[in-house]
């Protein structure tokens, strides 16, 4: 191998399961390792054999702690891998929070599965347990942005911060002296904590998301929670709202507060129920606690309304089952953020068939989620091996999502100081990924390219 090369191993024709490879004639690295989420055919691939050896990859680095970019790590490790995982500190502490959560929820979903027997498999096994989260956290090793970090010869990296969620990258890696800027996930402009994502730097190729690659942000309009809310309350329901524990919580949480100190909602119970929610909200609040660059300058309202907020936590299982049915009205915020697993499951399971009810959804929903059927209108939705009806009132609020949208994406790209050869559009749905290609093309006269999965390209 002459040149470096690059492979697409995840998020390719897919808005899940990111993974590059980047070869040179003596290392193996990989760009994030996600895990596939939604739909059946998407999740089967978690369980295919790695491309490529995993005890032959040299090293690791990894974006964000969302899951579809670092929650392969563990099987990576059960595997075989055992090289340095390179991330931002803030990324490393919410790492470990994910990835234990996500384990526990495996093992837990195994356990249910074998029980119920509504498993195709028998018996039913996670794809990783906690032991081998406790093998890769030791592998982690944080970086600040801005450093220069030497995993190979000929190969390094340096962080920049991409403005989603405490502590997200972009990644920029050297190899066999070529450039290759690995987007991750970009945030938006104007995140309500975080500051807009760093500008590129000078790159060779580079390797862009598409979530919303096909759309732009409507307006924030308040107005559709609060009243989702109102209208919930006033006939004697629980507002349920799945929100992904790292980030999102946060701003539905500071919204819930200011509605309520405003009088536009009722005063009713706030619950957080996700275990995962609370570690990563006292990792947002040690940020401000202690002024994180990351953050917006102009945070002083933040620090107080965290610190004002009633919000009463929910750690253990016993106080979760009790909010099946509260007895009262109130508002529930539990993860996941696409209903995808943990506690929120149960919550839909016994709120859905009650029309008093509401779920109030907060974020992008993947194809096959359970968030997108109800998005879609579904009548029934599956879940533990059941079919339960929905008659709840299913509210978007497409205004909490901390992705860039299309013109935040160009914005970005063109603020480069100089144009790349080659644009590598990942991570959408496939019309978000050809849409924002083309946009590429018309708006900033690049190449642009979506490419297939597993598709080798040359980076020289």
């Amino acid at each position: 191998m002459s040149s470096p090369v690059l492979t697409f191993l995840g998020a390719a024709e897919s808005v899940t399961g990111s993974k590059f490879l980047v070869d040179t004639d003596t290392s193996r690295t990989l760009v994030d390792a996600g895990l596939y989420q939604g739909l059946a055919d998407l999740r089967r691939r978690n369980w295919s054999p790695f491309p490529v050896p995993a005890s032959g990859l040299g090293s690791a680095v990894v974006s964000h702690a969302h899951l579809d970019h670092c929650g392969f790590l563990p099987r990576l490790v059960k595997e075989g891998f055992d090289g340095p995982i390179v991330c931002s500190p803030d990324t490393a502490e919410l790492v470990e929070i994910v990835l234990r959560d996500s384990a526990h929820l495996q093992e837990e979903d195994a356990r249910q599965a074998n029980a119920g027997g509504y498993s195709k498999h028998r018996p039913a096994l996670p794809l990783y347990d906690l032991e081998d989260v406790e093998r890769t956290l030791p592998l982690l090793k944080p970086t600040e942005f801005g450093t220069v970090v030497e995993l190979a010869p000929g190969v390094r990296t340096v962080l920049h911060p991409a403005g989603h969620i405490l502590g997200s990258s972009t990644v920029l890696l050297e190899a066999g002296g070529r450039r290759t800027l690995f987007s991750g996930d970009l945030g938006r402009d104007h995140h309500p904590i975080l500051r807009a994502p760093a500008d590129p730097p000078v790159a060779d190729a580079v390797v862009v998301e598409s979530t919303y690659g096909d759309r732009s942000h409507p307006p924030a309009d308040p107005e559709v929670l609060a009243a989702a809310v109102r209208r919930t309350i006033g006939r004697g329901g629980t507002v349920l709202v799945p929100a992904f524990a790292v980030d999102r919580t946060e701003l539905v949480l500071l919204e819930l507060h200011r509605l309520m100190q405003a009088g536009e909602v009722p005063r009713v119970p706030v619950y957080l129920d996700s275990p995962m929610a609370l570690r990563a909200l006292a990792v947002y609040r040690e940020a401000l606690d202690t002024g994180s660059a990351q953050l917006r300058p102009d945070l002083d309202q933040v620090r107080v309304a965290l610190g004002a907020m009633h919000v009463s936590a929910v750690p253990d299982a016993a106080g979760s089952m009790r909010l099946n049915r509260p007895g009262e009205p109130c508002i529930v915020v539990s993860a996941s953020g696409m209903a995808t697993g943990g506690r929120v499951v149960h919550h839909l399971a016994h709120q859905l068939p009650d029309p008093r009810n509401s779920v109030v959804l907060t974020g992008y929903q993947a194809v096959g989620t359970r968030g997108r059927q109800l998005l879609d209108g579904a009548r029934q939705v599956k879940m533990h091996g059941r079919y339960v009806p929905v008659r709840a009132e299913i509210v978007d609020v497409p205004y909490f999502s901390v992705h860039a949208d299309a013109d935040d994406i160009i914005g970005w790209l063109g603020r480069a100081p100089e144009p790349p050869e080659i644009v590598y559009v990942v991570h959408g749905e496939p019309s978000a990924s050809a849409a924002l290609a083309r946009r590429i093309g018309a708006d900033l006269g690049w190449p642009a390219v979506v490419p297939r999965l597993g598709e080798r390209v040359r980076l020289d």
